[in-house]
């Protein structure tokens, strides 16, 4: 079965510069994640990632996101910035994603064909996956949803939940899949790609939190 914790854990994903990522972790989320990936809007400065990694108070999580990097470009990164955990969002082997003593996640682009018990064996040694939605453009961030119900309930591995997620709809998707945690970019952001903004994170968080309240009020 899928394990499941009580509390959802949630990521904001996708900022670019201190001040916002601060703003951001100020207001209570369990991980904030840094992308590392020339070809998106959200790719940070080394340099800013390194300022926000280094003031991120106690328990907060930095996430370091990857698209089909070199070994190199993966260990210059770890070299100047502390990562607590590594994500993988391309065509990343296991063997690759294990080869930096740094816990890792492995991101899958859901659709009808993608077998996600197979890729919950083949990545038995990630510390979740990641599932998001599929786009051809792009390797997240879209705003897209894609459909719940293609989450198999006999997946062993801790899930994160991505793709499309907004104050409107997080709720629905923590009472249907039961993640472990939920991760949001673009769903939190106003125009500016990579400004995540305080209403919309606060309005997210807080539906998070009603959606994990009213279940532990059933049990």
């Amino acid at each position: 079965m899928i394990i499941k914790n009580d509390i959802t854990a949630i990521k904001i994903c996708g900022l670019t510069s201190a001040e916002n990522a601060l703003e951001v972790v100020r207001l209570g989320v369990d991980a904030i994640g840094l992308v590392f990936y020339s070809e998106s809007p959200r790719n940070v400065d080394l340099e800013v990632a390194r300022q926000i990694v280094t003031h991120l108070p106690p328990f907060v999580s930095s996430v370091g996101l990857f698209v089909n990097p070199t070994r190199d470009q993966v260990l210059q990164t770890l070299e100047l910035i502390d990562l607590t955990l590594l994500q993988f969002h391309g065509d990343e082997k296991p063997d690759f994603c294990s080869g930096f003593r740094k816990p890792y996640i492995k991101a899958v682009r859901v659709t009808d064909d993608v077998d996600l018990i197979e890729y919950g064996s083949m990545y038995a040694g990630a510390s979740g996956l990641l599932l998001d939605a599929y786009s051809q453009g792009a390797r997240g961030g879209t705003g897209e949803t894609f459909d719940w119900d293609l989450i198999p309930s006999e997946l062993e591995i801790p899930i994160v939940l991505a793709g499309g997620l907004t104050p409107n709809n997080v709720a629905a998707a923590i009472d249907c899949v039961r993640p472990w945690a939920v991760d949001v970019s673009s769903g939190v952001e106003g125009a500016l790609k990579g400004l995540k903004e305080t209403i919309l994170v606060r309005d997210f968080i807080n539906e998070v939190k009603n959606a994990d309240a009213r279940r532990i009020t059933k049990l």
